[in-house]
């Protein structure tokens, strides 16, 4: 075992230490003061061990003082070079501070060189150390070793081969039981920051890693936060090392927490990638994100050597105002938390680390009756639990959950009265063992809390724990505590009340749990640095989707988002933010964890946030806004002392203002602070004297209830953590960069969707007469809500636009409209086409200002209503080539893009499948010249190309259009050879057969086509258009006939007089590459979506 002190432990006697044996036969720790660490007294110590036990091989005591390393043995008895090499490699491989050598001493590095040494060489290498003051004012650390020199026996020797323990102590009753206990207590790694190249560890581990050779070896629990997952990695494998030179016959189980969002253990910028937190990953919706996260978390945790992870959590947060869980929920829902907690579970499995749920039987819904320090307590009874709590578990469970977390939390209910959960055998035994079947590990809550350690102590509770059916026990942060809870194991064994079988039983089930996740094999290779490295970029790619994804606008009332919309480019915007402790997972951590070491406990019962003097956490998110913008960003914070005379002033001055909260509900200061600002804000007046509200956003960077049922909070987006990533992703949504499609998860979400269909407006059928000069107002203000620089759909577009007016096409459209003002807050066009079967909605308007009123929703409802009734409809389409207003969603501006595909999805539409479409101009038709060549190659093509007009060729054209299905092309090609002679067709004609091998129409601006072509008007010159180009399957130069016809076109076109040239409808993925080469750019560009109408699954609304 290797004891590591700090200096605190030494003696206030000068050259006075302390030093703490084992002996073997009955675990007692007993301590030996020596005066001096001279050879004789330590020869003592070593001698009174190996006669106590009666052990053959010889034990070695080595001290480490200023990184050098002294070491004596008993007399006559060999130094194992095992021993030595395992020893002597821990102060280096781990990172200990490297000191200057002192003389008289031996260094680490030659004690590696030495042979076995005679009594008369210990003596005279103890008696160099002897003298040196052990006081010394650059003395840190002083390092003790007192082990076995080898776990095997030497040649000749009486002792067992491994696994033989028992008979190696004597035979003696209790032994196994006893060194198996130690095997199923869970340390830790308290704390492994990145700046100090010092790591502490609690004696416990080295005791174990050192001392016990039984497969019930010690599962080690690190809390890591390393700057480079390259320490991790070595510290892993250092620790797997050890345990296997010293007899382990299977490899230690290395758990870590690792939930992301802000509780991630093992951080690092370059090669760890930060995830949303649970709630932050349900706020996308994406069941499919939640797996493929959790995959790529434990993928990275694997890399490093981490094989059992601790998550999901699956707790139903049903008391949100006084939680300490938070985010790290995935929200209130027990269905939805049960979805996703197996989601989470899969995925981590699915990367090869085996699961522990937690917290059991929940921490979602506690009540804090007593102090701060006080334990928690569930109220509620099984029955209720059953019915919300616990489905989430039972799912887990039934799943394949590995392991079990329990939680120390008080029961007080009608039929329970547990003190701690983790050590009531009602919990575990029935209640999660028999009630939920559950096979797999407990692990208990750590027993360091301090209501347990003052209610019952740690000794007791470890015996009560054992006893109530926990297979290991977590003990977090100290040696002295880890020494009670072995001391209380000791009695509990030897006065009855802990069973052998208990032990045998749980350390089947660690073992079983092992062998899920790891061999020597895995655990002595892990993938380390280049395995992170390969995954960096996909996982880069995820991170930022997931975090895009996650960003939720719960409100914006008076449509403040983009910030472009309430301030001009040199105005002023003011950032107040709150001050908060740096989440770990986090480069500001980074550069506090350099000052002071900060607690990484999971769970803390306190109910008031911890906060730092100083800005770092808000310090990037205010750069990055002014980054963004030529104006002014004001940043400054805020605090408990409320609102300052400095943020009234700052407000005045401002533009606009932005709320910045972390848990406002558990830190009431920041709730009444953003109240505050929110009166001045409607408390504004212009010079003139009339009230003027001032924009406010509230941004929620934790918890999204801290206003989430506040309607006089207008503005209100949520985060779910403030990372570097999601604040990033929050700049993005705020200046328009980025669509918010994150909605609250749970219950509150599904009412306000509810609330939001309650809102059914009235749908009125389109009457020409009177809502005709209403629509084209209508168009005017969509036209105008245009984003600067981008070119509208609706340029050219009058109400008649959507008028076919054709016997063969059905149509209906709908209004939805004040009655009193006879103002249209929104439109929709369908179509029925006969000749495919297709109902189509041509358009679906709503007005900037009456938008997310659930007006588009009335409409669309209406709308599918309508086609469902059409006789013979086969299939759905968004968006028409007939009339060519809207081909598809629009997909010209990426953040509607997406939000328009995230609307349509929700409403039915298969957006997935959608297909790339637009519409192509070609300009300066005076000066234009076909490419080189081109002209040369269709004329050794054996193709002939003529123009036709009029029904004389209408069977020939109608019969070779048929071998295209599209939606509305057949309509396109009689309303073409009805519309002579501003309209025909060109041909492309196989010379020996007459045989049509493509067809394209062509008409020009007073054609009656071109009044369903609006894009034709919006050129602001004479122009022509090209329209439907329907090319043979037979045809093998497709991009040949396609290009002679357009080129024809072209021809013909500028005959007449035109300037550009509009072709509508173009495939992307078939003809734009063929059309570009003929000097087409595009205009609008659309995604077209088709829906089976017979496999349609949206219920309508009334």
């Amino acid at each position: 075992m290797i004891y590591l002190l700090p200096r605190d432990f030494l003696s206030h006697r000068a050259q006075s230490i302390r030093l703490y044996t084992l002996a073997f036969d009955n675990f007692d720790f007993m301590p030996l003061e020596l005066l001096a660490p001279s050879q004789p007294v330590v020869s003592a110590a070593v001698n009174r061990i190996s006669d106590r036990q009666n052990i053959a091989s010889s034990y070695l005591v080595t001290y480490l003082v200023e990184g050098s390393l002294v070491s004596t043995a008993g007399a006559g008895a060999p130094i194992r070079p095992l021993f030595f090499d395992v020893c002597n490699r821990l102060p280096y491989s781990l990172g200990l501070p490297r000191f200057r050598p002192i003389s008289g001493c031996v260094s680490v590095p030659y004690l590696q060189r030495l042979s076995p040494i005679s009594p008369t060489t210990a003596a005279t290498i103890t008696a160099a150390t002897a003298t040196y003051p052990i006081h010394h004012p650059e003395t840190r650390f002083l390092y003790f070793a007192i082990a076995p020199a080898t776990f095997l026996p030497t040649p000749g020797s009486h002792g067992p081969q491994r696994g033989h323990v028992a008979a190696w102590l004597g035979g003696s009753r209790q032994d196994v039981t006893l060194l198996a206990l130690v095997g199923l207590i869970l340390s830790s790694i308290p704390s492994i920051h990145p700046s100090p190249s010092l790591f502490r560890f609690p004696l416990s581990t080295f005791i174990t890693l050192k001392k016990h050779p039984l497969p019930s070896s010690l599962p080690f629990y690190p809390s890591i936060m390393a700057d480079a997952a390259e320490d991790a990695t070595r510290l892993v494998l250092e620790l797997q090392t050890i345990a296997r030179d010293a007899g382990h016959p299977v490899p230690l189980l290395i758990a870590l927490d690792q939930e992301n969002g802000g509780v991630n253990s093992l951080y690092d910028e370059i090669y760890i990638r930060q995830y949303p937190s649970a709630m932050g990953i349900a706020a996308t919706g994406s069941k499919t994100l939640a797996h493929e996260v959790a995959t790529a978390t434990a993928q990275e945790l694997k890399a490093v050597g981490v094989n059992w992870i601790l998550g999901p959590v699956l707790d139903v947060l049903t008391n949100v105002r006084s939680q300490p869980l938070g985010v790290r929920t995935t929200g209130d829902d027990p269905q939805e938390v049960s979805q996703y907690g197996v989601e989470f579970m899969k995925g981590y499995q699915k990367a090869g680390l085996v699961t522990c749920g937690k917290h059991f039987p929940s921490y979602g819904n506690l009540e804090f009756l007593g102090s701060q320090t006080d334990v928690p307590i569930i109220t509620e009874s099984l029955e209720q639990l059953s019915l919300t709590a616990l489905v989430p578990f039972r799912n887990a469970i039934v799943q394949g959950l590995d392991s079990m977390m329990v939680g120390g939390v008080s029961m007080s209910s009608a039929g329970v009265n547990v003190m701690h959960a983790c050590l009531s055998e009602q919990v575990v035994d029935d209640l999660l063992r028999k009630d939920l079947k559950f096979e797999g590990v407990v692990v208990s809550e750590c027993l360091e809390m301090e209501a347990l350690t003052h209610n019952i102590g740690v000794g007791g509770g470890t015996v009560m724990a054992k006893n109530a059916g926990c297979d290991i026990i977590l003990l977090c942060r100290s040696f002295q505590v880890q020494q009670e809870a072995i001391n209380g194991l000791k009695l509990g064994v030897e006065n009855g009340i802990i069973g052998r079988a208990r032990i045998e039983q749980s350390l089947r089930r660690v073992l079983k749990l092992k062998a899920k996740c790891t061999s020597w094999e895995r655990a002595l290779n892990p993938p380390g640095i280049p395995s992170l490295t390969q995954m960096q970029p996909s996982h880069t790619s995820l991170s930022t989707r997931a975090y895009n994804s996650s960003i939720s606008v719960v409100r914006d009332k008076k449509n403040l988002l983009p910030l472009s919309n309430i301030l001009e480019s040199n105005e002023e915007l003011l950032l107040l933010t709150p001050l908060v402790k740096p989440l770990p997972a986090s480069a500001v951590s980074r550069s506090v964890s350099e000052h002071s070491n900060m607690s990484l406990d999971p769970i803390s019962w306190d109910r008031t946030a911890s906060v730092l003097s100083g800005e770092s956490v808000f310090k990037e998110l205010g750069r990055s806004l002014s980054r963004q913008r030529s104006g002014r960003v004001l940043h400054t914070s805020y605090t408990a002392n409320g609102v300052r005379p400095i943020h009234e002033n700052l407000i005045d001055r401002a533009n606009a203002v932005i709320v910045v909260t972390a848990d406002a509900n558990r830190n009431l200061y920041q709730h009444g602070f953003t109240k505050h600002v929110s009166m001045i804000c409607r408390s504004q007046f212009t010079p003139s004297g009339e009230a003027r509200e001032k924009p406010l956003i509230v941004v929620a960077a934790s918890s999204p209830y801290d206003f989430a049922m506040d309607p006089s909070i207008g503005t209100y987006i949520c985060t779910y953590d403030f990372t570097e990533t999601a604040l990033e992703a929050l700049v993005k949504v705020l200046y328009g960069e980025l669509n918010p499609v994150g909605s609250l998860p749970g219950s509150i979400s599904r009412s306000q969707k509810l609330h939001q269909a309650r809102q059914h407006w009235l749908v009125e059928t389109w009457n020409e007469e009177r809502d005709a000069r209403s629509l084209d107002s209508l168009l005017d203000a969509v036209r105008g809500d245009c984003a600067q620089g981008q070119r509208s759909e609706l340029l050219g577009v009058t109400s008649s636009s959507f008028l076919l007016r054709r016997e063969e096409i059905d149509e209906a459209h709908f209004v939805v409209r004040n009655s009193s003002t006879q103002a249209l807050y929104g439109f929709c066009s369908t179509y029925f086409f006969r000749s495919t079967g297709t109902g189509v909605i041509g358009s679906l308007i709503v007005h900037p200002a009456r938008r997310k009123l659930s007006i588009g929703n009335s409409l669309h409802s209406r709308a599918i209503r309508t086609l469902l009734q059409r006789k013979g409809v086969k299939r759905f389409q968004l968006g028409s080539r007939l009339p060519g207003i809207y081909l598809g969603i629009p997909s010209a501006n990426p953040v509607e893009r997406k939000r328009l595909r995230q609307w349509f999805a929700n409403l039915g539409w298969n957006t997935a499948l959608s297909r790339p479409v637009c519409s192509v101009v070609l300009r300066n038709l005076t000066t234009w010249t076909p490419p080189d060549g081109l002209i040369f190659g269709l004329q050794n093509a054996d193709v002939t190309y003529d123009l036709v007009h009029g029904w004389d060729h209408a069977d020939s054209i109608l019969d070779h259009i048929k071998t295209n299905s599209r939606q509305g092309v057949i309509d396109i090609y009689r309303v073409a050879l009805g519309g002579a002679p501003h309209c025909g067709i060109i041909r492309a004609t196989r010379p020996g057969d007459g045989a049509i091998l493509g067809s394209v129409v062509i008409y020009n601006g007073r054609a009656t086509l071109a009044e369903h072509m609006p894009a034709l008007k919006s050129t602001q010159v004479p122009a022509g258009g090209i329209s439907s180009p329907v090319i043979s399957p037979s045809v093998g130069e497709y991009a040949t006939v396609m290009q002679g016809l357009v080129l024809l076109g072209i021809k013909q076109i500028r005959k007449q007089g035109a300037e550009a040239v509009i072709m509508d409808s173009v495939d992307v993925d078939g003809n734009f590459e063929c059309l570009s080469g003929l000097g087409f750019s595009t205009l609008h560009s659309f995604e077209e979506v088709n829906c089976d109408a017979a496999t349609w699954t949206m219920v309508p609304g009334p």
